[in-house]
Protein backbone atom coordinates (compact mmCIF):
# COMPACT_ATOMS: atom_id res chain seq x y z
CA UNK A 1 0.00 0.00 0.00
CA UNK A 2 1.28 3.05 -1.01
CA UNK A 3 1.33 6.36 0.99
CA UNK A 4 0.33 9.74 -0.08
CA UNK A 5 1.49 13.13 0.99
CA UNK A 6 0.05 16.44 -0.05
CA UNK A 7 2.83 19.01 -1.28
CA UNK A 8 3.49 21.59 0.78
CA UNK A 9 3.42 24.90 0.06
CA UNK A 10 6.57 27.12 -1.55
CA UNK A 11 8.13 28.68 1.41
CA UNK A 12 8.46 32.45 0.41
CA UNK A 13 11.90 34.23 0.29
CA UNK A 14 12.27 36.91 3.28
CA UNK A 15 12.80 40.44 2.29
CA UNK A 16 16.10 41.96 2.65
CA UNK A 17 15.51 45.01 5.53
CA UNK A 18 12.76 42.54 7.68
CA UNK A 19 15.34 42.39 10.30
CA UNK A 20 16.30 45.40 10.96
CA UNK A 21 12.15 47.21 10.83
CA UNK A 22 11.43 44.86 13.48
CA UNK A 23 15.04 46.08 15.43
CA UNK A 24 13.93 49.11 15.27
CA UNK A 25 10.55 48.48 16.06
CA UNK A 26 11.15 47.03 19.36
CA UNK A 27 14.14 49.68 20.03
CA UNK A 28 11.61 52.64 19.32
CA UNK A 29 8.92 51.14 21.97
CA UNK A 30 11.89 50.95 24.38
CA UNK A 31 13.00 54.19 24.21
CA UNK A 32 9.54 55.40 24.25
CA UNK A 33 8.97 53.23 27.86
CA UNK A 34 12.59 54.66 28.96
CA UNK A 35 11.80 58.35 28.13
CA UNK A 36 8.22 57.49 29.74
CA UNK A 37 9.63 56.26 32.91
CA UNK A 38 12.45 58.84 32.90
CA UNK A 39 9.75 61.66 32.51
CA UNK A 40 7.92 59.86 35.12
CA UNK A 41 10.53 59.61 37.44
CA UNK A 42 11.72 63.17 37.26
CA UNK A 43 8.01 64.40 37.36
CA UNK A 44 7.66 62.13 40.61
CA UNK A 45 10.75 64.03 41.79
CA UNK A 46 9.89 67.41 41.38
CA UNK A 47 6.65 66.56 42.75
CA UNK A 48 7.88 65.51 45.88
CA UNK A 49 10.45 68.43 46.01
CA UNK A 50 7.06 70.80 45.88
CA UNK A 51 5.42 68.61 48.28
CA UNK A 52 8.51 68.49 50.01
CA UNK A 53 8.87 72.64 50.01
CA UNK A 54 5.04 73.27 50.06
CA UNK A 55 3.53 71.42 52.65
CA UNK A 56 6.54 69.84 54.72
CA UNK A 57 8.93 72.89 55.09
CA UNK A 58 6.01 75.21 53.73
CA UNK A 59 6.22 76.81 57.00
CA UNK A 60 9.61 76.90 58.01
CA UNK A 61 10.79 78.67 54.33
CA UNK A 62 7.85 81.26 54.71
CA UNK A 63 9.73 82.25 58.35
CA UNK A 64 12.89 82.01 56.58
CA UNK A 65 11.83 84.21 53.79
CA UNK A 66 10.21 86.71 56.18
CA UNK A 67 13.29 86.66 57.82
CA UNK A 68 15.37 87.69 55.42
CA UNK A 69 12.98 90.80 55.04
CA UNK A 70 12.70 91.40 58.79
CA UNK A 71 14.68 94.21 60.43
CA UNK A 72 15.64 94.49 64.09
CA UNK A 73 16.44 98.25 65.02
CA UNK A 74 18.11 99.24 68.66
CA UNK A 75 15.90 101.93 70.60
CA UNK A 76 18.74 102.91 72.84
CA UNK A 77 17.37 103.90 76.52
CA UNK A 78 17.81 107.61 77.31
CA UNK A 79 20.54 107.94 79.42
CA UNK A 80 19.82 109.71 82.76
CA UNK A 81 20.66 113.13 83.24
CA UNK A 82 23.29 114.08 85.73
CA UNK A 83 22.31 117.38 87.85
CA UNK A 84 24.14 119.58 90.34
CA UNK A 85 22.92 119.82 93.71
CA UNK A 86 20.79 122.63 93.06
CA UNK A 87 19.12 120.81 89.75
CA UNK A 88 21.69 122.67 87.31
CA UNK A 89 22.14 120.19 84.26
CA UNK A 90 25.50 118.73 84.32
CA UNK A 91 24.92 116.10 81.60
CA UNK A 92 22.38 115.13 79.81
CA UNK A 93 21.16 112.89 76.47
CA UNK A 94 19.44 114.13 73.52
CA UNK A 95 18.19 112.94 69.77
CA UNK A 96 21.15 111.86 67.53
CA UNK A 97 21.41 109.96 64.79
CA UNK A 98 23.17 107.75 63.14
CA UNK A 99 23.28 107.36 59.04
CA UNK A 100 23.19 103.55 57.64
CA UNK A 101 23.25 102.55 53.98
CA UNK A 102 22.23 99.66 51.90
CA UNK A 103 24.55 99.26 49.15
CA UNK A 104 22.56 96.96 47.10
CA UNK A 105 20.08 99.78 46.79
CA UNK A 106 22.60 102.39 46.07
CA UNK A 107 22.53 102.85 42.16
CA UNK A 108 25.89 104.90 41.64
CA UNK A 109 28.06 104.79 45.41
CA UNK A 110 30.32 107.54 43.63
CA UNK A 111 27.48 110.06 43.16
CA UNK A 112 26.32 109.40 46.30
CA UNK A 113 29.50 109.62 47.92
CA UNK A 114 30.58 112.99 46.07
CA UNK A 115 27.00 114.34 47.82
CA UNK A 116 27.26 113.15 51.41
CA UNK A 117 31.30 113.94 52.01
CA UNK A 118 30.93 117.58 52.60
CA UNK A 119 28.11 117.05 54.67
CA UNK A 120 29.68 114.93 56.34
CA UNK A 121 33.07 115.78 56.28
CA UNK A 122 34.32 112.51 55.55
CA UNK A 123 36.65 111.43 52.62
CA UNK A 124 34.73 111.28 49.53
CA UNK A 125 36.98 108.01 48.84
CA UNK A 126 36.58 106.66 51.99
CA UNK A 127 33.01 107.30 52.03
CA UNK A 128 32.68 105.81 48.10
CA UNK A 129 34.17 102.78 48.99
CA UNK A 130 32.07 102.48 52.81
CA UNK A 131 28.97 102.40 50.07
CA UNK A 132 30.05 99.94 47.45
CA UNK A 133 29.00 96.36 47.85
CA UNK A 134 26.42 93.85 48.77
CA UNK A 135 25.66 94.72 52.37
CA UNK A 136 22.54 95.30 53.06
CA UNK A 137 23.77 97.99 56.48
CA UNK A 138 26.80 99.67 57.15
CA UNK A 139 27.35 102.50 58.89
CA UNK A 140 28.22 105.27 57.58
CA UNK A 141 28.50 108.23 60.13
CA UNK A 142 27.61 108.11 63.88
CA UNK A 143 26.01 110.64 66.60
CA UNK A 144 24.48 113.24 63.98
CA UNK A 145 22.13 115.77 64.73
CA UNK A 146 18.77 115.53 63.47
CA UNK A 147 19.07 118.92 61.63
CA UNK A 148 22.23 117.14 60.05
CA UNK A 149 19.87 114.22 58.83
CA UNK A 150 17.26 115.91 57.66
CA UNK A 151 19.46 117.86 55.35
CA UNK A 152 20.98 114.50 54.11
CA UNK A 153 17.34 113.14 54.18
CA UNK A 154 16.81 115.91 51.52
CA UNK A 155 19.14 114.60 49.33
CA UNK A 156 16.77 111.76 48.65
CA UNK A 157 19.74 109.26 48.01
CA UNK A 158 18.33 106.02 47.51
CA UNK A 159 19.87 103.28 49.62
CA UNK A 160 20.85 105.85 52.95
CA UNK A 161 18.65 105.56 55.98
CA UNK A 162 18.85 106.77 59.53
CA UNK A 163 18.82 104.94 62.92
CA UNK A 164 17.40 106.70 65.99
CA UNK A 165 19.99 107.21 68.88
CA UNK A 166 21.09 109.73 71.64
CA UNK A 167 24.14 111.28 72.83
CA UNK A 168 25.75 112.73 75.24
CA UNK A 169 25.88 116.28 75.89
CA UNK A 170 27.91 118.55 78.46
CA UNK A 171 26.21 121.85 79.25
CA UNK A 172 29.61 123.05 80.63
CA UNK A 173 31.57 122.15 78.53
CA UNK A 174 34.85 121.32 81.21
CA UNK A 175 32.85 121.92 83.91
CA UNK A 176 33.52 119.14 86.47
CA UNK A 177 34.61 117.08 83.50
CA UNK A 178 37.17 115.00 85.62
CA UNK A 179 34.17 114.20 88.20
CA UNK A 180 31.84 113.70 85.40
CA UNK A 181 33.96 111.40 82.93
CA UNK A 182 32.03 111.01 79.26
CA UNK A 183 30.18 108.31 77.51
CA UNK A 184 31.88 106.79 74.28
CA UNK A 185 30.87 106.73 71.05
CA UNK A 186 29.28 102.99 72.18
CA UNK A 187 27.14 104.79 74.79
CA UNK A 188 29.15 103.39 77.60
CA UNK A 189 30.33 105.41 80.79
CA UNK A 190 34.23 105.88 80.12
CA UNK A 191 35.76 107.56 83.17
CA UNK A 192 34.40 109.02 86.51
CA UNK A 193 31.01 108.76 87.42
CA UNK A 194 29.66 108.11 84.03
CA UNK A 195 31.32 104.96 84.95
CA UNK A 196 31.02 104.66 88.56
CA UNK A 197 27.26 104.91 88.27
CA UNK A 198 26.96 103.52 84.05
CA UNK A 199 24.29 100.59 84.90
CA UNK A 200 21.98 103.43 86.80
CA UNK A 201 22.24 105.68 84.56
CA UNK A 202 22.20 103.39 80.68
CA UNK A 203 18.55 101.98 81.76
CA UNK A 204 17.47 98.78 79.82
CA UNK A 205 17.63 99.38 76.25
CA UNK A 206 14.76 98.76 73.68
CA UNK A 207 14.21 97.27 70.07
CA UNK A 208 11.60 97.40 67.06
CA UNK A 209 11.17 94.39 64.57
CA UNK A 210 9.31 94.67 61.40
CA UNK A 211 9.30 93.58 57.81
CA UNK A 212 10.77 95.97 54.90
CA UNK A 213 10.19 96.48 51.68
CA UNK A 214 12.51 96.91 48.95
CA UNK A 215 13.45 99.88 49.48
CA UNK A 216 13.96 99.43 53.38
CA UNK A 217 10.90 100.74 54.49
CA UNK A 218 8.47 99.44 57.09
CA UNK A 219 5.90 97.57 55.06
CA UNK A 220 2.11 98.19 56.64
CA UNK A 221 -0.11 95.87 58.06
CA UNK A 222 3.12 93.76 58.79
CA UNK A 223 4.56 91.99 61.64
CA UNK A 224 5.76 94.66 63.79
CA UNK A 225 7.48 94.22 67.40
CA UNK A 226 8.12 96.72 69.41
CA UNK A 227 10.15 96.58 72.72
CA UNK A 228 10.01 100.22 74.72
CA UNK A 229 13.00 101.02 76.29
CA UNK A 230 13.08 101.82 79.88
CA UNK A 231 15.28 105.27 80.62
CA UNK A 232 18.19 105.51 82.98
CA UNK A 233 17.68 107.70 86.62
CA UNK A 234 19.04 110.26 87.04
CA UNK A 235 22.03 111.44 89.54
CA UNK A 236 21.31 114.59 91.37
CA UNK A 237 24.87 115.86 92.78
CA UNK A 238 26.59 117.66 96.16
CA UNK A 239 28.58 119.83 93.11
CA UNK A 240 27.61 123.45 93.27
CA UNK A 241 28.29 124.25 89.68
CA UNK A 242 29.20 127.94 90.78
CA UNK A 243 31.00 127.40 93.23
CA UNK A 244 32.69 124.32 90.89
CA UNK A 245 33.14 126.94 88.19
CA UNK A 246 35.05 129.68 90.39
CA UNK A 247 37.31 126.91 91.29
CA UNK A 248 38.34 125.78 88.28
CA UNK A 249 39.00 129.16 86.69
CA UNK A 250 40.96 129.69 90.30
CA UNK A 251 43.14 126.77 89.88
CA UNK A 252 43.60 126.49 86.29
CA UNK A 253 44.70 130.63 86.29
CA UNK A 254 47.22 130.30 89.34
CA UNK A 255 48.56 126.47 87.59
CA UNK A 256 49.28 128.79 84.32
CA UNK A 257 51.20 131.48 86.78
CA UNK A 258 52.90 129.21 88.74
CA UNK A 259 53.93 127.15 85.68
CA UNK A 260 52.67 124.09 87.73
CA UNK A 261 52.38 120.89 86.44
CA UNK A 262 49.18 120.31 87.56
CA UNK A 263 46.42 121.70 90.62
CA UNK A 264 43.37 121.22 92.28
CA UNK A 265 41.13 122.22 94.84
CA UNK A 266 38.41 120.96 96.76
CA UNK A 267 35.42 122.53 98.74
CA UNK A 268 33.64 120.50 101.41
CA UNK A 269 31.22 120.91 103.48
CA UNK A 270 32.22 120.60 107.22
CA UNK A 271 29.42 118.98 109.09
CA UNK A 272 28.12 116.41 106.46
CA UNK A 273 30.91 115.91 103.99
CA UNK A 274 29.40 116.93 100.75
CA UNK A 275 31.65 117.55 98.31
CA UNK A 276 30.81 121.06 97.06
CA UNK A 277 33.52 121.66 94.51
CA UNK A 278 36.46 119.12 93.19
CA UNK A 279 38.22 120.94 90.62
CA UNK A 280 41.39 120.15 88.62
CA UNK A 281 43.98 121.98 86.37
CA UNK A 282 44.40 121.27 83.44
CA UNK A 283 41.33 119.70 82.37
CA UNK A 284 39.38 118.36 79.04
CA UNK A 285 35.98 118.29 77.38
CA UNK A 286 34.16 115.85 77.55
CA UNK A 287 31.73 116.49 74.15
CA UNK A 288 35.53 116.17 72.26
CA UNK A 289 36.94 113.84 74.32
CA UNK A 290 38.46 111.75 71.57
CA UNK A 291 40.84 115.22 70.94
CA UNK A 292 41.69 115.23 74.77
CA UNK A 293 45.16 114.55 77.02
CA UNK A 294 44.84 111.44 78.32
CA UNK A 295 46.99 112.84 81.38
CA UNK A 296 44.37 115.48 81.62
CA UNK A 297 41.19 113.35 82.10
CA UNK A 298 41.85 111.93 85.43
CA UNK A 299 40.40 113.38 88.87
CA UNK A 300 43.51 114.14 90.63
CA UNK A 301 41.81 115.49 94.14
CA UNK A 302 41.51 111.50 94.29
CA UNK A 303 43.87 109.52 92.54
CA UNK A 304 47.31 111.54 92.74
CA UNK A 305 49.18 110.85 95.52
CA UNK A 306 52.25 113.14 97.34
CA UNK A 307 53.70 113.80 100.52
CA UNK A 308 51.53 116.60 102.64
CA UNK A 309 54.27 118.70 104.50
CA UNK A 310 53.66 121.13 106.77
CA UNK A 311 49.41 120.76 106.30
CA UNK A 312 50.06 117.26 107.71
CA UNK A 313 51.57 118.79 110.80
CA UNK A 314 47.83 119.71 112.06
CA UNK A 315 47.38 115.50 111.91
CA UNK A 316 50.66 115.42 114.77
CA UNK A 317 49.89 117.77 117.16
CA UNK A 318 46.02 117.44 116.96
CA UNK A 319 47.32 114.42 118.05
CA UNK A 320 49.64 115.30 120.77
CA UNK A 321 46.87 117.46 122.66
CA UNK A 322 44.56 114.50 122.15
CA UNK A 323 46.89 112.22 124.46
CA UNK A 324 46.76 115.06 126.97
CA UNK A 325 50.72 115.87 125.91
CA UNK A 326 50.56 119.38 125.09
CA UNK A 327 48.50 122.20 124.34
CA UNK A 328 48.39 125.76 122.78
CA UNK A 329 50.63 127.52 125.16
CA UNK A 330 52.89 124.08 125.71
CA UNK A 331 56.34 125.43 125.66
CA UNK A 332 59.59 124.31 123.72
CA UNK A 333 63.29 125.03 123.19
CA UNK A 334 63.79 124.42 119.02
CA UNK A 335 67.49 124.12 118.08
CA UNK A 336 69.04 125.50 114.62
CA UNK A 337 69.18 122.05 113.40
CA UNK A 338 68.01 118.51 114.64
CA UNK A 339 70.57 115.43 113.81
CA UNK A 340 68.96 111.91 114.27
CA UNK A 341 70.68 108.89 112.90
CA UNK A 342 72.68 110.78 110.99
CA UNK A 343 70.31 112.99 109.13
CA UNK A 344 69.82 116.37 109.81
CA UNK A 345 66.63 118.20 109.80
CA UNK A 346 66.41 121.93 109.38
CA UNK A 347 63.30 124.42 109.35
CA UNK A 348 62.29 126.34 106.47
CA UNK A 349 63.92 129.62 107.69
CA UNK A 350 67.08 129.27 109.46
CA UNK A 351 67.46 130.47 112.89
CA UNK A 352 69.20 130.02 115.91
CA UNK A 353 67.97 128.40 118.95
CA UNK A 354 64.28 129.91 119.48
CA UNK A 355 61.38 129.39 122.25
CA UNK A 356 58.08 128.93 120.78
CA UNK A 357 54.50 127.68 122.09
CA UNK A 358 52.73 124.78 120.02
CA UNK A 359 50.83 127.32 118.35
CA UNK A 360 54.05 129.27 117.11
CA UNK A 361 54.90 125.87 115.84
CA UNK A 362 51.84 125.57 114.21
CA UNK A 363 51.62 129.05 112.87
CA UNK A 364 55.95 129.41 112.05
CA UNK A 365 55.40 125.63 110.43
CA UNK A 366 58.32 124.52 112.08
CA UNK A 367 59.37 120.91 111.64
CA UNK A 368 61.93 120.51 114.22
CA UNK A 369 59.63 122.23 116.72
CA UNK A 370 56.75 119.07 115.21
CA UNK A 371 58.97 116.40 115.60
CA UNK A 372 60.00 116.80 119.47
CA UNK A 373 56.11 117.38 120.17
CA UNK A 374 55.62 114.18 118.83
CA UNK A 375 58.43 112.67 120.90
CA UNK A 376 55.99 113.20 123.70
CA UNK A 377 53.76 110.38 121.85
CA UNK A 378 55.93 108.10 120.29
CA UNK A 379 56.12 106.38 117.01
CA UNK A 380 53.37 103.75 117.49
CA UNK A 381 50.84 106.26 118.79
CA UNK A 382 51.38 109.12 115.86
CA UNK A 383 50.78 105.65 113.34
CA UNK A 384 47.74 105.09 115.11
CA UNK A 385 46.24 108.08 114.94
CA UNK A 386 47.09 108.67 111.14
CA UNK A 387 44.71 105.42 110.47
CA UNK A 388 42.55 107.28 112.80
CA UNK A 389 42.43 110.25 110.28
CA UNK A 390 41.67 108.00 107.53
CA UNK A 391 45.81 108.21 106.20
CA UNK A 392 46.45 104.62 103.76
CA UNK A 393 43.23 103.77 103.24
CA UNK A 394 40.10 104.35 101.25
CA UNK A 395 38.39 107.91 101.85
CA UNK A 396 34.58 106.40 101.61
CA UNK A 397 34.00 108.31 98.49
CA UNK A 398 34.34 104.89 96.45
CA UNK A 399 35.19 107.12 93.08
CA UNK A 400 36.76 105.25 90.38
CA UNK A 401 40.81 105.04 90.48
CA UNK A 402 40.73 106.35 93.56
CA UNK A 403 44.00 105.79 95.26
CA UNK A 404 44.50 105.08 99.29
CA UNK A 405 47.73 106.77 99.68
CA UNK A 406 50.90 105.14 101.20
CA UNK A 407 51.43 105.26 104.49
CA UNK A 408 54.49 102.60 105.97
CA UNK A 409 53.80 100.32 109.14
CA UNK A 410 56.19 100.90 112.17
CA UNK A 411 57.41 97.52 111.67
CA UNK A 412 58.71 98.87 107.99
CA UNK A 413 60.40 102.12 109.49
CA UNK A 414 63.57 103.10 108.71
CA UNK A 415 66.11 105.01 111.82
CA UNK A 416 64.43 108.52 110.24
CA UNK A 417 61.39 107.59 109.64
CA UNK A 418 59.64 108.75 112.47
CA UNK A 419 60.61 112.60 112.50
CA UNK A 420 59.63 112.37 108.68
CA UNK A 421 56.12 111.60 109.25
CA UNK A 422 55.91 114.11 112.06
CA UNK A 423 56.38 116.93 109.94
CA UNK A 424 54.68 115.61 106.63
CA UNK A 425 57.40 113.68 104.62
CA UNK A 426 57.39 110.07 104.29
CA UNK A 427 53.99 109.22 103.83
CA UNK A 428 51.56 110.06 100.64
CA UNK A 429 47.96 111.42 100.40
CA UNK A 430 45.88 112.45 98.03
CA UNK A 431 44.32 115.86 98.29
CA UNK A 432 40.65 114.43 99.48
CA UNK A 433 42.67 112.37 102.56
CA UNK A 434 44.39 115.03 103.82
CA UNK A 435 40.98 117.26 103.23
CA UNK A 436 39.53 115.32 105.29
CA UNK A 437 41.98 115.71 108.41
CA UNK A 438 40.76 119.23 108.36
CA UNK A 439 37.11 118.05 108.02
CA UNK A 440 37.45 116.28 111.36
CA UNK A 441 38.69 119.27 112.74
CA UNK A 442 36.20 121.38 111.52
CA UNK A 443 33.37 119.04 112.58
CA UNK A 444 34.40 118.63 116.14
CA UNK A 445 36.34 115.66 115.74
CA UNK A 446 34.25 113.13 113.90
CA UNK A 447 35.09 112.10 110.46
CA UNK A 448 33.16 111.87 108.00
CA UNK A 449 33.10 109.76 104.29
CA UNK A 450 33.12 112.39 101.64
CA UNK A 451 30.03 112.30 99.56
CA UNK A 452 29.42 113.26 95.88
CA UNK A 453 26.18 112.37 95.67
CA UNK A 454 22.72 113.53 97.03
CA UNK A 455 20.47 111.18 95.15
CA UNK A 456 18.76 109.72 92.34
CA UNK A 457 15.82 110.57 89.89
CA UNK A 458 13.45 108.73 88.83
CA UNK A 459 12.05 109.73 84.96
CA UNK A 460 8.67 110.60 86.73
CA UNK A 461 10.60 113.10 88.85
CA UNK A 462 10.86 110.25 92.24
CA UNK A 463 13.61 111.00 93.71
CA UNK A 464 15.83 108.82 96.12
CA UNK A 465 18.35 109.87 98.56
CA UNK A 466 21.39 108.26 98.66
CA UNK A 467 22.32 106.44 101.78
CA UNK A 468 24.78 107.99 104.67
CA UNK A 469 27.48 106.31 106.50
CA UNK A 470 27.45 107.59 110.17
CA UNK A 471 30.87 109.05 111.13
CA UNK A 472 34.22 108.30 113.20
CA UNK A 473 34.65 109.71 116.05
CA UNK A 474 38.92 110.79 116.25
CA UNK A 475 39.60 113.13 118.45
CA UNK A 476 37.43 114.66 120.95
CA UNK A 477 35.10 118.01 120.46
CA UNK A 478 37.73 119.83 123.02
CA UNK A 479 40.68 118.93 121.41
CA UNK A 480 39.15 120.02 117.92
CA UNK A 481 37.76 123.37 119.20
CA UNK A 482 41.66 123.65 120.28
CA UNK A 483 42.95 123.11 117.11
CA UNK A 484 41.00 125.53 114.95
CA UNK A 485 42.25 128.02 117.67
CA UNK A 486 45.83 127.21 117.09
CA UNK A 487 44.85 127.45 112.70
CA UNK A 488 43.27 131.36 112.95
CA UNK A 489 46.28 132.20 114.46
CA UNK A 490 48.56 130.54 111.57
CA UNK A 491 46.14 133.36 109.44
CA UNK A 492 46.39 136.33 112.16
CA UNK A 493 50.12 135.58 112.77
CA UNK A 494 51.65 132.95 110.99
CA UNK A 495 51.91 131.33 107.19
CA UNK A 496 48.61 131.70 106.40
CA UNK A 497 48.04 135.42 106.34
CA UNK A 498 46.67 134.86 102.50
CA UNK A 499 43.73 132.88 103.69
CA UNK A 500 42.61 136.17 105.96
CA UNK A 501 38.57 136.80 104.35
CA UNK A 502 37.38 140.17 105.98
CA UNK A 503 34.43 139.62 108.40
CA UNK A 504 35.34 135.82 108.75
CA UNK A 505 37.14 134.16 111.58
CA UNK A 506 39.75 131.87 109.49
CA UNK A 507 42.01 128.92 110.70
CA UNK A 508 44.08 126.96 107.61
CA UNK A 509 47.87 125.64 107.21
CA UNK A 510 50.61 126.00 104.45
CA UNK A 511 52.33 123.00 103.03
CA UNK A 512 55.77 123.02 101.00
CA UNK A 513 56.52 119.41 100.54
CA UNK A 514 58.97 118.11 98.52
CA UNK A 515 57.80 115.35 95.79
CA UNK A 516 58.69 112.17 95.30
CA UNK A 517 59.57 111.72 91.45
CA UNK A 518 61.24 107.80 90.26
CA UNK A 519 62.21 107.29 94.34
CA UNK A 520 63.67 110.82 94.48
CA UNK A 521 62.94 113.99 95.66
CA UNK A 522 62.36 116.42 92.88
CA UNK A 523 60.35 119.40 92.79
CA UNK A 524 57.73 120.95 95.42
CA UNK A 525 53.78 120.65 96.30
CA UNK A 526 52.63 123.69 97.38
CA UNK A 527 49.53 123.54 99.78
CA UNK A 528 47.20 125.53 101.47
CA UNK A 529 44.02 124.57 103.51
CA UNK A 530 41.60 125.86 105.70
CA UNK A 531 38.15 125.78 107.24
CA UNK A 532 35.49 129.10 108.26
CA UNK A 533 33.99 130.12 109.92
CA UNK A 534 36.82 129.11 112.56
CA UNK A 535 33.95 129.60 115.58
CA UNK A 536 31.31 127.80 113.76
CA UNK A 537 33.17 125.75 110.61
CA UNK A 538 31.07 125.19 107.80
CA UNK A 539 33.44 124.98 104.63
CA UNK A 540 36.99 123.57 104.20
CA UNK A 541 38.59 124.51 101.02
CA UNK A 542 41.80 122.56 100.45
CA UNK A 543 44.36 123.50 97.60
CA UNK A 544 47.14 122.27 95.79
CA UNK A 545 49.69 122.78 92.77
CA UNK A 546 52.20 120.15 92.06
CA UNK A 547 55.76 120.92 90.66
CA UNK A 548 55.61 124.75 90.00
CA UNK A 549 58.37 126.33 88.30
CA UNK A 550 57.22 129.93 89.42
CA UNK A 551 58.00 129.91 93.48
CA UNK A 552 57.06 126.75 95.37
CA UNK A 553 55.87 127.93 98.69
CA UNK A 554 52.25 127.02 99.41
CA UNK A 555 51.31 130.44 101.37
CA UNK A 556 52.53 132.08 97.98
CA UNK A 557 50.94 130.13 95.35
CA UNK A 558 48.01 128.01 97.18
CA UNK A 559 46.88 130.79 99.66
CA UNK A 560 45.48 133.54 97.20
CA UNK A 561 43.51 130.26 95.36
CA UNK A 562 42.25 129.55 98.89
CA UNK A 563 41.05 132.83 99.34
CA UNK A 564 39.38 133.51 95.98
CA UNK A 565 37.35 130.44 96.40
CA UNK A 566 36.69 130.36 100.13
CA UNK A 567 35.49 134.18 100.09
CA UNK A 568 32.82 133.12 96.82
CA UNK A 569 31.71 129.56 98.60
CA UNK A 570 30.84 131.70 101.80
CA UNK A 571 28.80 134.42 99.86
CA UNK A 572 27.06 132.05 97.53
CA UNK A 573 25.56 129.78 100.89
CA UNK A 574 24.71 133.01 102.38
CA UNK A 575 26.53 131.88 105.58
CA UNK A 576 27.09 134.82 108.19
CA UNK A 577 30.00 136.46 108.89
CA UNK A 578 31.52 135.94 112.60
CA UNK A 579 30.31 137.69 115.48
CA UNK A 580 33.80 137.81 117.51
CA UNK A 581 37.58 138.33 116.64
CA UNK A 582 40.20 135.41 116.12
CA UNK A 583 41.65 134.45 119.99
CA UNK A 584 45.48 135.70 119.99
CA UNK A 585 47.47 132.74 121.22
CA UNK A 586 51.62 133.34 122.27
CA UNK A 587 53.96 131.98 119.69
CA UNK A 588 56.48 132.08 121.93
CA UNK A 589 57.66 132.29 125.66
Amino acid sequence: MSSYAPPRPPRSTPEPNAPVRRYARANGRNRAIALTFVLLMVLSIYAGRIFDLMVVQGDQLAATGQGLRMRTLPLPADRGPIYDSQGAPLAITVESRNVTADQNLIADPAEAAARLAPMLGMDQADLQRRLTGDDIFVYVAKGLSPEQWRQIQALKIRGIFSEKTTRRVYPGGTLAANVLGFVNAEGVGSGGLEMALDRRLHGVDGSRTFEQGAAGQAIPSAEDVLREPVPGQGVQLTLNRDIQYVAQRAIATRVKEAAAASGDVLVIEAKTGRVLAMATAPTFDPNDYRHADEDHMGNRPVSEIYEPGSTGKLLTLAAVVEEGEGGPRSKIVIPPTLTRAGHTTNDHTPHGTIQRTMTGVMAESSNIGTILFADRIGGDTLYEYQRKFGMGQPSGLGFPGEENGLLPHPDRWWPTTFQALAYGQSYSVTSLQVAQVYQTIANDGVRLAPRLIDGYVDADGTFEAAPTVPGTRVVSAKTARTMRKMLENVVTQGTGKPGAIPGYRVGAKTGTAERVVKGRYSGYTASFIGLAPADDPELVVAVALQDPKNGHYGSVLAGPVFNTVMKYALQELRIAPSGTQSPKLPLEW
